[in-house]
């Protein structure tokens, strides 16, 4: 079956489903507390970027397209972007107000990193408006501030024992990676995020893969059926309300772009509770879409540059990367590539948790 004819699976489809899959877990740790809160900063999420939509109308936020991408791309360059800030804030002050209630050094490290890369991503918007680009902060000067502040936070939780050397496969199989662990995780905070912000070139599409994401790493916490880490599972489920909120308004046609500020924190987010909660592996496989995505342009531009050396003349293995612009190219309709991207991800997310369960 061609990926353009598989049935459309839309926003309110994505809701319906995610609502449900939380209902089941509610049910089944036998706790409405989750679906409450999933449902709180969802409604939270949708007003704060109805909202704030209005805000950088007024302000005239809006997103540069680049030359280079596809061309049906042209006609987003007057939606309004920077909407990560709405998706942001809610849960700032949310994990603000948890850190200082419980006196969380593992929280305290949570807000402080992911703060460090909202103002990286929010740098970056600011600076691609004004200059009137797609983009702001320099390739190297992005890479540097995510590197300083994920170093930071690796070795003060290597040091406070926060980071677990031992990789969790399942209950009886563990993995002791020892010093290694350090370079895993820069590669999972840097690279996750930097991954996310990549997925963001069509509408809805790393909004709602968020969404699902989010889900399978709350519930996935939760069944370690550890009490000290109950509040990373909020923590997600609060931020798939969030992302699926935004999602009403970032979904085809787009109305707003979540931008860096939205992207990068997102996946800083995802990235440093995987690393406190010792959930890196079912997270390498939640993010199967990132991650591939980001190993496309990775390839695309290593093939390029080593048949350039070869034969004085680049060649590609795909149309354009990241991915999904090949499809696109490739005749695929953008909302058919998102949906379908989205049905990818919720396999993935069952995988995962499956292999939790059972393995």
């Amino acid at each position: 079956m061609k990926i353009g004819k598989i049935k459309k699976f839309d926003f309110k489809s994505l809701l319906i489903l995610n609502t449900f899959a939380l209902i089941v877990t509610s049910y089944f740790f036998n706790n409405i507390f989750f679906i409450g809160v999933f449902a709180l900063f969802f409604f939270i999420s949708l007003c704060t970027t109805k909202s704030g939509l209005e805000k950088i109308k007024k302000l005239n936020l809006l997103q540069n397209i680049r030359t280079e991408g596809p061309t049906d791309h042209y006609k987003k360059s007057k939606t309004p972007t920077m909407g990560g800030i709405f998706m942001m804030f809610p849960f700032l002050i949310f994990l603000l107000i948890i850190t200082i209630y419980l006196g969380s050094l593992k929280l305290l490290l949570l807000f402080l990193t992911i703060f460090g890369f909202f103002i990286i991503g929010f740098l970056d918007d600011y600076l691609s408006i004004k200059h009137k680009e797609n983009t702001g902060l320099k390739t190297k000067e992005k890479f540097l501030l995510q590197s300083i502040i994920s170093i930071i936070f690796i070795f003060l939780a290597y040091e406070k024992n926060l980071i677990n050397p031992l990789i969790t496969i399942s209950n009886s199989w563990e993995i002791n990676v020892n010093i290694f662990i350090l370079p895993i995780s820069f590669l999972v905070l840097v690279g996750l995020s930097n991954s996310l912000n990549l997925t963001d070139g069509l509408d809805g599409l790393a909004a709602g893969c968020s969404g699902i994401v989010f889900y399978g790493l709350g519930t996935e916490i939760l069944l370690k059926e550890q009490q000290e880490l109950f509040v990373f599972s909020i923590l997600c489920y609060s931020m798939s309300g969030i992302c699926l909120g935004f999602l009403k308004f970032n979904s085809y046609p787009a109305k707003i772009f979540m931008g860096d500020t939205g992207s990068l924190s997102i996946g800083a987010i995802m990235g440093s509770i995987a690393l406190l909660t010792d959930s890196i592996f079912t997270l390498s496989i939640f993010s199967g879409i990132f991650i591939v995505e980001s190993l496309s342009v990775m390839i695309q531009v290593g093939f390029f540059k080593i048949t350039k050396k070869l034969f004085h003349k680049g060649k590609r293995i795909f149309l354009m990367a990241p991915l999904h612009h090949h499809f696109e190219l490739k005749g695929v309709k953008e909302q058919n590539i998102v949906d379908n991207f989205w049905k990818i991800n919720i396999l993935l997310v069952i995988l995962g948790i499956v292999l939790k369960i059972n393995l």
